[in-house]
């Protein structure tokens, strides 16, 4: 069909099984097994349905925005709020990488980036990880349009020292730099302090993982003003209404709810400990995990036999079939009676 000859085509984003059978135990997307914030199911229980009629706020001059500023003790103007970091992300690539350089970004890394450098044109090069699945900074020392990683990196939960994140930024003044934080509030150090002093530094993070909002799709990022005004332009641009009333609700709720936020992050920290001894004795290796999972492989099973004969005992872990991560398994941390079930499978499957 001639038609089809000026289709934008690329190989979609592949997410992790979303089994739909009941009793299953779901470790494969990295879901906080944990649930909102009290807070957050007040707000729902107090929603006035009349506001759906109508449109909502705009996201920055929302309870939100201000909740988020007080919280991370920047101004509103630095802040950007998108449906899930997946939208933020997306409306990131769309706005700071059209120079027609080529972008950096590791080659293990969340799968998304590739995605979204096709479907908007964007040249890439992949920089490979080391031995030991660090991020080499001088790799990124190099001409491009644009730099953005993970921190801590997705699938291997590796954590880069925030001084190493500085020598990226440092090093690329003249292209914004984006470090995906989705994960940072298991473990690591997040680089928003060097916000100030780098004009060309976007820090993304989300309430999908540490917030347990997956469902609600609430993302953002901080940066200083003027990367985020040229963001609301981008964004009023494709769509003048992308947050719904509730996520804005129900978001400023989560962010107020700072004692139970950082229970549920140190509850899950110790099980991801407990975890690590537990999978160790069975065999298995794994780097040193800052993320709400382990990025595992076993001394003598191959990954695949072992998630599919984890899935036939209904629990769910993740596997690629990709160069370097093949005989990998990415598993999240869930509630430690979660957990115990997966020791009692594996001790079926690799004893």
């Amino acid at each position: 069909m001639k038609w089809e000859e000026n289709v934008c085509r690329v190989v979609p984003y592949t997410p992790g099984e979303q089994p739909q059978k009941a009793g299953v135990i779901k470790l494969n997307t990295n879901e906080n097994p944990y649930a909102p914030a009290p807070g957050v199911e007040k707000a729902a229980a107090a929603l006035n349905v009349e506001k759906l009629r109508l449109y909502p706020a705009f996201p920055e001059k929302t309870e939100l925005a201000a909740e988020l500023a007080a919280h991370y003790q920047i101004g509103t103007d630095q802040i950007f709020i998108g449906v899930g970091s997946d939208d933020v992300l997306s409306m990131a690539f769309m706005t700071f990488f059209q120079s027609g350089r080529p972008i950096f970004f590791p080659d293990i890394t969340y799968s998304f980036y590739d995605v979204w450098a096709n479907v908007y044109k964007i040249p890439y090069e992949t920089k490979a990880l080391d031995a030991d699945f660090q991020i080499c900074p001088t790799d990124y020392c190099k001409p491009n349009g644009g730099v953005i990683f993970p921190n801590p990196n997705a699938p291997t939960g590796v954590l880069m020292p925030l001084e190493k994140v500085e020598e990226i930024v440092a090093a690329n003044r003249d292209v914004v730099v984006i470090v995906d934080e989705a994960y940072i509030d298991f473990g690591g150090t997040s680089a928003l302090p060097l916000i100030d002093k780098y004009d060309n530094l976007l820090v993304v993070q989300t309430f999908s993982k540490s917030r347990s909002m997956a469902g609600m799709r609430v993302g953002f990022c901080m940066g200083q003003p003027a990367l985020i005004r040229y963001l609301n332009d981008v964004k009023y641009s494709v769509n003048s209404y992308t947050m719904n009333t509730a996520a804005l609700e129900l978001g400023a709720a989560a962010v107020r709810d700072e004692a139970y936020f950082r229970e549920c992050c140190q509850k899950i920290i110790q099980t991801r400990e407990k975890a690590e001894e537990e999978l160790t004795k069975r065999g298995f290796t794994f780097p040193k995990s800052y993320a709400n999972f382990i990025f595992a492989s076993h001394k003598t099973m191959p990954a695949r036999e072992i998630f599919e004969r984890l899935k036939e005992n209904d629990i769910y872990v993740r596997w690629w079939d990709k160069t370097r991560i093949n005989n990998y398994l990415r598993i999240t941390i869930g509630t430690d009676e979660q957990m115990e079930a997966l020791y009692r499978a594996l001790d079926g499957i690799c004893g």
